[in-house]
């Protein structure tokens, strides 16, 4: 079952030192790229966020985007970093040795500068593990979304290759009155000219027309590959690259069969397929 590269998760979870929540947003990309906005104290938690990542998706722009709320209302000690800040201060003073008119630098200043102040609560790896659970659950509900999503978009190509099946079967039913049409045709014209009809050379240009109408080849080949896109859809993981090869393959076939048409009414065949055919080829940079 084809799965969507498009996707959306909101998932958040209340503990007694804060609210953690996970937001997911997920686009087609060419390859798996994952992005992470996460709070300077949970920086470490890009890898095996990543791992986890890679273990569910394969392709798709990933956005993943944790926030972490301090309940306003809860009372708690501040720990000041003091390496942090002494840091700070030493680095502040280098420069300000570089400038003739150094700005001062205040206390505040230093405080307000990320990782300085440390509220008391819950220990950094106790709000690690929350956020990794609560991430696995997020990208549970993402591929859900895309699952679904994906499934959709399955039908319409489903929908879209009965319609090319069906255009490929009128064009079959087409042939053999086009064939003799032609015949028909080539007859009228030299009697109109009151030309000597040569057999033989008569015959050789109802075989020569033949073999331009005779599209047998290329609807065989159409059919082969609308039973092909039709056999990926039921596989699972990454099948976009694949139908999109496959897209290609079914317009050529189309260009083949506009280039020998002889009749109005192979023409627009040709031209409802390329409809289908591009109309599938936009959905199906969507999935996975």
């Amino acid at each position: 079952m084809p799965r969507s590269m498009t996707g959306f998760a909101r998932l958040e979870a209340k503990h007694p030192w804060a609210t953690l929540i996970w937001e997911l947003r997920s686009v087609n990309h060419r390859y798996l790229e994952p992005h992470f906005r996460l709070p300077d104290t949970l920086r470490a938690l890009e890898q095996p966020l990543r791992d986890r990542v890679r273990k569910q998706l394969q392709r798709g722009k990933l956005e993943a985007y944790l926030h972490l709320q301090r309940d306003p209302g809860a009372t708690g000690d501040l720990d000041i970093n003091q390496e942090l800040a002494h840091q700070i201060s030493n680095a502040a003073h280098q420069i300000n040795d570089l400038l003739a008119d150094p700005a001062p630098v205040s206390a505040l200043d230093i405080l307000l500068w990320p990782g300085v102040i440390q509220e008391q609560g819950a220990d950094t790896e106790t709000i690690m593990e929350a956020a990794l659970a609560l991430f696995e659950t997020a990208l549970e509900q993402l591929v859900a979304h895309r699952l679904r999503e994906g499934e959709e978009l399955g039908q319409f190509i489903a929908r879209r290759l009965d319609s090319i099946s069906a255009e490929v079967a009128q064009v079959r039913g087409l042939l053999p009155g086009i064939l003799q049409s032609q015949r028909q045709r080539l007859q009228a014209r030299l009697e109109a000219l009151k030309a000597e009809v040569d057999r033989d050379r008569l015959e050789q240009e109802m075989v020569y027309l033949a073999q331009k109408a005779d599209v047998d080849e290329e609807l065989d080949r159409i059919d082969t590959h609308v039973a092909e896109v039709k056999r990926a859809l039921g596989q699972s993981g990454a099948i976009g690259r694949r139908l999109d090869f496959l897209m290609q393959e079914l317009n050529r076939e189309a260009n083949t069969l506009s280039s020998k048409s002889v009749v109005s009414e192979t023409t627009q065949v040709a031209v409802e397929l390329k409809v289908f055919i591009e109309q599938m080829r936009e959905q199906i940079q969507n999935i996975e």
